[in-house]
């Protein structure tokens, strides 16, 4: 009969040199020659680094590694990606909506002027601007658009909104009480076939009574500036007039539709809704830009749950491989086991250092794909012009997306989920080797050693 000794190294034992003999007398268990609570560690550590005799679980073991890291990887730059999307339309649509609404309770709203000294009062309200606001018809070279016509005051707009900076042609400032100059959307100037300087005709919804009976109302306005912010809604149909023209078309008198307010922090809208309600003496109703676009954002937030839990499956898949290299890694040191069974490792401990050697390749895996992500998604924009070049196309054209780069916004909440979650999921995949490791019994395996 053949016997296997498993030596140890000398950084194992608790004194200089090991014991001459191995016998019941100088050797009752290892965990009397052994650091307390480190010889898994440190025998788990070392079936990691060893040179297996079997390098097919070498191979499986590199292929979990890889695995774990290319879907930490995916998982950080797909959500950063998304983040960069999500901010990216919520940037646009609130250059043009406002962060919050003031809105008359008749559609009309009298001594604006102190609701909005009121508002900006709080202390989160930034600026506040009037608006009149109403749908109208635009006529021109025999086209016809149904609009939203807006009626600003543009010193004021341009600090609770950012047309100034999205302007294509003219400037906004163009609009001057009186001139009836009018702003469109990009989309909608196209529809129309208007270029600055042409005329367009609005026809009002409020009809004028004639002998004739209900007449429309017409006015031509001359189109001073055209706007373009990327987003379909607002540049096809949207229109730009100054206040007081919109108040004589509209018969608003000196009332206005409502104020439009900017915020500090527009996360915080909601909560300062809530503040206002209080502080505002208006026959009036306020809303936020978070009920006004909810559907919007709630869809946005749903895509990308739905996105990590799709490709937290390839972490999955990737344990399912730690699993395998753990499980053929068992079956290779049977006698080993036995061995350490024999001189006093309890099951526990067994158990313990398989759950060391798949922790370890989980997290070396993990620490690859975070890194490779977290570089991926900060230099995503120099990254993606680089395969543009390489592919000879673009990923996202001009000409069909009004969001023509690759935007990321690399959130570190994100980065501590995706880390958490693959390293539970590797954990969790070294507990059935592990304990069916504990399970082996010495006699039966060291029988024809």
């Amino acid at each position: 009969m053949r016997f296997t000794v498993l030596a140890f190294p000398p950084v194992f034992w608790q004194g200089a040199t090991p014991p001459p003999f191995l016998t019941p007398d100088t050797c009752p268990l290892i965990s009397d020659y052994l650091i307390p609570e480190m010889y898994e560690l440190l025998i788990g550590l070392r079936y990691t680094r060893a040179r297996r005799r079997n390098h097919f679980i070498s191979f499986i073991s590199f292929s979990s590694m890889l695995g774990v890291a290319l879907g930490v990887t995916a998982l950080i730059v797909v959500l950063s990606v998304m983040n960069g999307f999500q901010k990216e339309l919520r940037t646009r649509i609130l250059s043009v909506a406002s962060h919050l609404q003031i809105v008359g309770a008749e559609g009309s709203l009298s001594n604006w002027e102190r609701v909005g000294r009121e508002a900006e009062a709080h202390p989160d309200v930034l600026a506040a601007a009037p608006y009149v606001q109403a749908q109208s018809m635009l006529a021109a070279n025999q086209e016809v658009r149904g609009v939203l016509v807006r009626g600003i005051e543009p010193a004021r707009e341009e600090k609770v909104a950012d047309f100034a900076g999205n302007m294509a042609a003219g400037r906004l400032e163009s609009l001057a009480p009186g001139a009836f100059g009018i702003v469109l959307g990009s989309e909608l100037a196209r529809a129309l076939r208007v270029q600055p300087g042409d005329k367009v005709t609005v026809i009002a919804p409020q009809g004028t009574v004639t002998p004739m009976g209900m007449t429309p109302r017409l006015k031509a306005f001359t189109v001073t500036g055209i706007f373009e912010v990327g987003m379909f809604e607002y540049d096809s149909g949207l229109a730009l007039i100054h206040l007081d023209d919109a108040q004589r078309l509209y018969r608003m008198g000196d009332n206005v539709s409502g104020v439009r307010l900017k915020l500090a922090d527009l996360f915080a809208a909601p909560r300062v809704n809530r503040e206002l309600a209080g502080m505002v003496n208006a026959d009036a109703y306020l809303t936020d830009w978070t009920r006004s676009h909810a559907n919007f954002f709630r869809a946005v937030q749903i895509e990308k749950n739905m996105m990590f839990i799709i490709l937290s499956l390839i972490v999955a898949v990737a344990a399912f491989n730690i699993v395998s290299t753990l499980v053929m890694a068992v079956t290779d040191k049977e006698a080993d086991i036995a061995i350490l069974r024999t001189l006093g490792a309890s099951p526990g401990s067994i158990m313990a250092i398989f759950m060391v050697q798949g922790a370890l390749i989980g997290s070396i895996g993990l620490a690859l794909g975070v890194a490779g992500g977290v570089s991926l998604a900060l230099n995503i924009d120099v990254v993606v012009p680089f395969i543009e070049r390489v592919l000879g196309t673009q990923i996202l054209a001009k000409d069909v997306y009004y969001i023509s780069d690759l935007p990321s916004d690399l959130q570190w909440g994100d980065v501590l989920g995706v880390t958490a979650i693959s390293f539970i999921l590797a954990l969790l995949a070294t507990i059935y080797p592990s304990w069916r490791a504990s399970r082996l019994q010495p006699a039966e395996a060291l029988r024809y050693e």
